[in-house]
């Protein structure tokens, strides 16, 4: 079920791959791993792709680590994956060619904050929570949230999202700058920390969102954000999914600046009732949080409660407390696991995907969706950050069972290509990996692609990065 992987770029020649390995472990000592257990914990590990190894893992410390294995990898014509912690969803990390991971996680100061200036500059293996420690005692934080405790350098790399970017958008919109290693080992700079520029191509996105096909990030320079002074989470149940996305919509449309919102249907609430240890009603829900003044949360807290009130909610109740809050929160993060545990097995297998429509679309996306489920007898929790029109399956199969694993495919090619049809795409955040190849033609056409391999070709002209990823063979 979407398991099958078409684009598998040819291995190095033996003699090459052996030529790399000794000259690597010449370098790195034991800093190059290459046992089994090692190698498979940087494949992929999560969904129903398939796990393919690389032939080694360098541990990298500095710069300069990434830049020797990418010139040693380069002579020998040896694949190089990026590893931030592993949480990519569609095979990012995999190594169909084999080849070397850098594993960057030891690539974790933060080397510069410029408080007045709202920026910072780090290292790629910096997690999003360590991060955020680091800021809280100079009254700052970085927003993009993607449940998962992500490095940046892998975050940018996917062009990750999650719950706040409603507000305060994605790691498109949060990225000055990066420093990249080449395929030569020399470093690019795309940029500097100014707020904007005019200065030539825009090569910093051009790199946020390449999942490491086009070079390895070193280094980032990103946008952070003050600490609001007073934070609302807020809960509201409605009697069907398409009263909450209705009411998600006309809050979006009148503006009201909400910082997240998220929707969970009534089978993943029922879900994290049981993991979490919550009482809420079975119904779907949407999850809440104002960012402001006391003033200003408790205007947008009213505002929108009147809305739901209005699209068929129920009370709304919110608080302030960081307790009540995290425990709250904390249970949307563990949507996954919650699933996971409602059909326990160890043939059973979960996958998540995700999709994005426009907003005015949702309702119908979602609604639709649910119809689908049902009809084919599958059990697959939503949740969604539907306040950018993104919204999140997590599909559960028995492995075993050939019957439901084909009806699992159905439903998610049916997903995507309703998605598509409705102007929308077949990621909002997840990336396209290997898992979702098949869909880029549908959705850009033939010349975008053709514009994707000849930046690839000019930018890596040996393929050595991250290769069988993103773009399709021709």
């Amino acid at each position: 079920m979407g398991t099958v992987i078409t684009n598998n770029p040819p291995r190095p020649a033996p003699k090459a791959l052996a030529s790399a390995l000794e000259q690597l472990a010449a370098r790195f000592g034991n800093r190059l791993i290459t046992s089994q257990a090692v190698r498979e914990q940087h494949g992929h590990t999560t969904t129903w792709i398939p796990n393919q190894p690389p032939d080694g893992v360098v541990m990298a410390q500095e710069t300069a680590d990434i830049q020797d294995v990418v010139r040693i990898c380069a002579k020998n014509g040896v694949p190089v994956i990026p590893f931030g912690t592993g949480t990519s969803l569609e095979g990012q990390v995999n190594a169909p060619a084999g080849g070397i991971s850098i594993d960057l996680r030891d690539m974790n100061k933060v080397l510069a904050v410029h408080a007045e200036d709202l920026d910072c500059v780090i290292q790629p293996g910096v997690t999003r929570k360590a991060l955020n420690e680091h800021l809280r005692d100079q009254g700052l934080f970085f927003p993009i949230d993607p449940g998962a405790d992500a490095s940046l350098g892998g975050m940018a790399s996917t062009r990750a999202s999650g719950t706040n970017a409603v507000r305060y958008g994605t790691m498109r919109d949060s990225v000055l700058a990066l420093k990249v290693v080449r395929g030569d080992g020399e470093i690019i700079t795309t940029g500097t920390r100014a707020k904007k520029s005019s200065a030539g191509y825009d090569l910093t996105h051009l790199f946020v969102g390449a999942e490491g096909t086009l070079g390895i990030i070193s280094e980032l320079t990103i946008r952070l954000r003050g600490i609001p002074d007073t934070i609302a989470a807020g809960a509201v149940s409605f009697g069907s999914v398409h009263g909450a996305c209705q009411a998600v919509i006309l809050a979006i449309q009148t503006g009201i600046p909400v910082a997240r919102i998220e929707l969970l249907n009534a089978a993943q609430v029922k879900a994290c009732n049981a993991y979490s240890k919550l009482t809420l009603p079975e119904t779907p829900l949407l999850l809440m949080e104002f960012h402001g003044s006391e003033i200003e949360v408790a205007e947008q807290s009213k505002a929108f409660g009147e809305i739901a009130k209005d699209c068929g909610g129920g009370d709304f109740s919110w608080t302030t407390k960081p307790e009540d809050r995290t425990k709250l929160w904390q249970a949307r993060h563990d949507a996954y696991w919650s699933v996971k545990a409602l059909r326990p097995g160890d043939s059973i297998g979960v996958v998540a995907t995700d999709v994005c429509v426009p907003i005015s679309r949702l309702a119908d996306c979602v609604s639709e969706t649910e119809e689908d489920l049902e009809r084919l007898n599958l059990l697959s929790p939503i949740v969604g950050h539907v306040g950018d029109g993104n919204f999140h399956c997590s599909l559960v199969c028995d492995t075993n069972d050939a019957e439901e694993m084909a009806r699992g495919e159905e439903f998610m090619h049916r997903l995507v290509e309703r998605a598509q049809a409705m102007d929308g795409t077949c990621t909002g955040e997840h990336g396209i990996g290997q898992g979702k190849q098949k869909y880029l033609k549908a959705e850009l056409g033939p010349e975008a692609l053709d514009a994707m391999r000849a930046l690839k070709k000019a930018l890596d002209p040996l393929n050595i990065f991250n290769p069988g990823k993103i773009v399709p063979e021709a």
